[in-house]
């Protein structure tokens, strides 16, 4: 392990510190040694030992403490706690890393990086083999089939899965409108509650005097969807008795925030806790396919696009209790349908 060590120029540098820091203590303490057994004055050798300590404390200072917080935001990085502070370094090892940041900056922030989750519905229908338009075009078939033989309850069912595909897999856009957003939720609540029946409830809450302007607020696409998924299959399913899921909408002067609340079976702390550490790191594998997702995008990645879109302030929380339920909070800036952003 230490001579694995020794291929890095920072313990080569701390190694070659460490020894020239021994020799010239040694040669004090034989100078002094000699001073004092001689009788000749120490000034020499005090005049030493307080150059030696003011190097020591330099090197400390200057370069050992900063290595140490250069290190320190590095293993955050590359365990994906943070992306900002990568490119906010006050100290760097040299011009050419200087410039190796900015270029990770600019990868960073292009839109290949920044879209890459876009493909994610594009990705889930290419696994499946599933050609959109040939799924369209069947939903429509079997829908103009059961209207012609009376059955409006299967044709209900089938417009809302052929408007839920359509909108999830076909122009997988960077931002859409909450109510845009909304429509897909409660076009898959449809889907749902034709397999739970009346035991499945969905209620969304806003301040109605400001409908207008909370619909007319952009997010990510498909971010509310995953989430109320999960709400039911993790919580309302195995719960006995009726489900509920709540969307509450709310609006500060920067911000918007939506909480999804279900009654559900709710989660352990040690669960809560894993998830809570997902949700805390920005991982940068978005399109391979995630093993908690269910049909949609896994909540993971929906908080990590959200981080690379608008920044390590925005994205999921998450609370929950045992026989309960669970509430997802999602923050998100206030942006505007018509700041063309």
């Amino acid at each position: 392990m230490k001579i694995q060590k020794i291929r890095y120029l920072s313990s080569r540098a701390a190694w070659m510190f460490l020894l020239l820091f021994a020799l010239l203590l040694i040669f004090l303490t034989v100078f002094t040694a000699t001073a004092v057994r001689e009788g000749r004055p120490l000034f020499f050798a005090v005049a030493g030992y307080a150059v030696l300590g003011a190097a020591a404390y330099v090197f400390y200072r200057w370069i050992y403490r900063p290595y140490l917080e250069s290190a320190k935001v590095l293993r955050l990085f590359l365990t994906g706690y943070t992306i900002d502070a990568l490119f906010d370094q006050k100290v760097l090892l040299s011009p050419e890393i200087e410039e190796m940041t900015q270029k990770v900056e600019q990868i960073m922030n292009t839109d290949e990086l920044v879209n890459a989750t876009k493909k994610q519905a594009q990705y889930l229908a290419l696994q499946n083999q599933i050609n959109p338009h040939f799924l369209y075009n069947t939903l429509e078939g079997i829908r103009g089939e059961t209207l012609n033989a009376g059955l409006e309850n299967v044709s209900k069912m089938t417009e809302a899965l052929a408007t839920f595909f359509r909108y999830t897999i076909s122009n997988v856009e960077n931002l859409v409108t909450l109510e845009e957003e909304l429509t897909n939720v409660n076009n898959y609540y449809i889907i749902q509650r034709y397999r739970f029946g009346e035991r499945l409830n969905l209620s969304v809450e806003y301040d109605p005097e400001s409908e207008r302007e909370i619909m007319s607020c952009k997010l990510p696409k498909l971010t509310l969807q995953p989430i109320v998924e999960n709400a039911i299959y993790h919580g309302i399913e195995r719960k006995i008795g009726d489900g509920n899921v709540s969307i509450k909408i709310e609006t500060t002067a920067t911000r918007l925030i939506i909480t999804i609340s279900d009654n559900g079976i709710g989660m352990t702390e040690e669960r809560l806790r894993e998830i809570d550490d997902k949700l805390s790191r920005t991982i940068l594998d978005y399109i391979k396919p995630d093993s908690e997702a269910h049909g949609g995008i896994a909540v993971v990645n929906v908080n990590n696009r959200i981080k690379l879109l608008f920044g390590e302030e925005y994205g999921i929380c998450m609370y929950s209790t045992q026989n309960v339920g669970t509430d997802v909070e999602i923050t998100l800036p206030l942006v505007k349908k018509d700041t063309g952003k």
